[in-house]
């Protein structure tokens, strides 16, 4: 008995949202636009009024557009070799900018270039980081110098044991070859 009473209860809770849900389903359709004829939302075409596309055989390309609501964009790309030995391969550099009018009616500009290091971006609305304090950059540079000197001394070392190397397969080679032709 009480399965049928919570069946009958989650049913009508059920229709109660199906009927809020159509209700303001068709609110929704009443307060936007339509087409009268298909009953189906409209949009506002805008028009490209520039387009222009210049492809090159070697991968090489400028692109530009202009659309009807104020959208301008440009951007040219290469391919570069990046990376050396098995690890070298290709990456494609791009630069460009788009500009546009924000809803407050400020007209915003943004330049980039994307490449093996990734997107940059620059514009007068992109907030920049507080510059860093003389005490702080101290501190970084000498970090950054004891870190280069370590690396300079790793470096030495290991030059030094390149040279001794030499020497050794030189005498083992030497080895070689006296017991192979002085028997």
């Amino acid at each position: 008995m009480k399965t049928i009473i919570i069946a009958i209860i989650l049913g009508f809770a059920a229709a109660q949202d199906s009927n809020y849900a159509r209700n303001n389903y068709h609110e929704d359709r009443q307060n936007s636009p339509t087409d009268e004829r298909r009953g189906s939302l409209t949009t506002t075409p805008i028009p490209i009024l520039h387009w222009n596309k210049q492809q090159e055989h070697d991968g090489t390309y400028k692109t530009s557009y202009e659309t009807g609501n104020n959208i301008i964009a440009e951007e040219s790309g290469y391919i570069k070799k990046v990376g050396e030995g098995e690890e070298q391969g290709e990456a494609l550099v791009q630069q460009g900018s788009f500009s546009y009018t924000s809803p407050e009616g400020k007209l915003i500009t943004i330049h980039y270039t994307a490449d093996e290091t990734g997107f940059h971006a620059t514009g007068d609305h992109i907030p920049t980081p507080p510059p860093v304090s003389e005490e702080i950059q101290k501190g970084l540079d000498l970090i950054f110098a004891g870190i280069r000197q370590q690396e300079e001394a790793d470096a030495r070392e290991a030059a030094q044991k390149l040279q001794q190397q030499p020497l050794n397969q030189q005498i083992d080679r030497r080895d070689n070859y006296d017991r192979k032709f002085r028997k």
